[in-house]
């Protein structure tokens, strides 16, 4: 891609479109970033960019028409029916985002992991791996930073492990990783992508270009997920946590195992994987997929899968205060994270949830609150769905919160020796915060508050 000379709309001002617009401009293009609102952050590094000549429009978008733009480059969270995406449409504009560009620059192998949950625990992991062989791994995508920022500095000897989010691959085109890892497809951002087919869709483009030489891991347990290795060109391995399978990576006996061409190794037992739960056990089967097809020793493998003990904001645990426990899981941001999250428990719980709702059904939700929490704390733009949801399962033990940190002081004052009061929101963050992360970190110091 020659960018020189180019000019170039940045649609969303906001981490990811700050990243683009300081790439193209490097790159010599003419660039303009534009963002609906006024966002406060990051101000700085927007007076950085005016600074080196990227125009700034803010309170809306400049308008879109053949031969004022050679490219528009839409921010993941920017819905592409935003006047300015469909107008490039229109004109026959191109339009991309951040990760296809990443990749049209990038010197280095991708392993790409995208799926409805999972995602962060999983890229977080096969990153770890791959740094204790020593090799120069870039992690970032949807976390940590824009790959925009660094895909340069890593060679064809180096890697690159991406968090691809469905808002991402909306606008990938060419993106094909050398290895596509879909952990699993359930209901979520359906208020953004319309329906479950559309959301499926979008997620089968991790692998959808690749060729024979590439690897799609795909999880044989979730159906839908699956359901993508018979349309696939490249080479299909599949991960189960409850079937052993004829090839691939699934569990016998208590121990994951590996079965890859005409080898089959035993990787290490179940219970010495560093992170709990049934979902991390699938997340694990993934990550071994994903690093054996490129070559990993067993050894070195099962020495990282005995010492990553997960990432922050999933089933972090804060504190023991008074004979409870608090874990902070506001990473999970739909149902089926926060089933996971119940499930994971095995005493008692006091569970937070509530927040900005994506299109999801909170009764399976519902179903396994009743069967796990003996108290639930709702707030925020779904604290009604999700207390109804729960009556309608005949649980009845709920209390409303006005803000984020009476729900967490609800939670101690209701909470018993020997129980876990579990932020686990089942929701989106927008309503009350910026991002999971700051949901997260406030819980957390609230609860260390208690401790003084």
């Amino acid at each position: 891609m020659n960018l020189n000379g180019k000019k170039i709309l940045v649609i969303g001002a906001g981490k990811s479109g700050v990243a683009v617009s300081r790439f193209l401009g490097g790159k010599g293009a003419a660039v303009v970033l534009a963002d609906a609102g006024q966002p406060d952050d990051p101000r700085s590094e927007r007076e950085e960019l005016a600074a080196r000549g990227v125009e700034i429009f803010l309170g809306g978008y400049p308008g879109v028409e053949r031969g004022n733009f050679d490219l528009v480059v839409l921010s993941p969270g920017v819905p592409p029916a935003v006047e300015p995406a469909r107008d490039a449409l229109k004109y026959g504009i191109p339009l991309t985002g951040e990760l296809e560009l990443a990749f049209r620059f990038a010197g280095s192998p991708f392993i790409a992991v995208t799926g409805t949950n999972g995602k962060t625990t999983t890229t977080t992991l096969i990153g770890e791996i791959f740094k204790k062989t020593g090799r120069n791994v870039l992690v970032g995508g949807n976390i940590g930073v824009p790959l925009v920022t660094e895909v340069e500095q890593f060679g064809p000897d180096d890697l690159i492990v991406a968090e691809v989010s469905s808002f991402q691959l909306e606008t990938a085109a060419a993106f094909k990783p050398r290895v596509g890892v879909i952990l699993n497809i359930t209901p979520d951002h359906l208020d953004r992508h319309g329906t479950m087919e559309n959301y499926a869709a979008i997620k089968a483009k991790t692998v959808a270009k690749q060729d024979p030489g590439d690897y799609a891991v795909l999880n044989y347990d979730d159906a839908a997920t699956s359901a993508l290795g018979k349309r696939l060109k490249s080479k299909v391995i599949y991960f189960s946590r409850q079937v052993v399978l004829p090839e691939g990576v699934f569990v016998r006996e208590g121990k994951i195992t590996a079965r890859l061409g005409q080898s089959e190794e035993i990787i290490c037992p179940v219970n010495e994987l560093g992170i709990p739960g049934a979902h991390n056990l699938e997340n694990a089967l993934a990550a071994v997929a994903a690093t054996k097809v490129l070559g990993i020793e067993s050894g070195s493998l099962a020495d990282a899968l005995r010492t990553f003990k997960g990432v922050s904001h999933r089933l972090e645990f804060v504190a023991e205060i008074d004979g409870v426990r608090y874990i902070n899981d506001s990473k999970g941001t739909n149902p089926e994270a926060s089933i996971k999250a119940l499930e994971s428990c095995e005493e008692p719980v006091i569970l937070i949830a509530g927040g900005k709702n994506k299109g999801s059904d909170f009764s399976f939700f519902a179903g396994k609150m009743k069967e796990k929490a003996r108290m639930l704390v709702v707030l925020g733009q779904s604290a009604g769905l999700i207390a109804d949801a729960a009556r309608a399962r005949g649980f009845k033990n709920i209390q409303y919160a006005g803000d984020f940190r009476e729900a967490v002081m609800l939670a101690r004052q209701y909470a018993r020796p020997g129980e876990t009061v579990l932020l686990s929101p089942a929701c989106a963050s927008w309503d009350m915060f910026r991002s999971y992360e700051e949901r997260g970190d406030l819980f957390k110091e609230i609860v260390k508050s208690f401790e003084i």
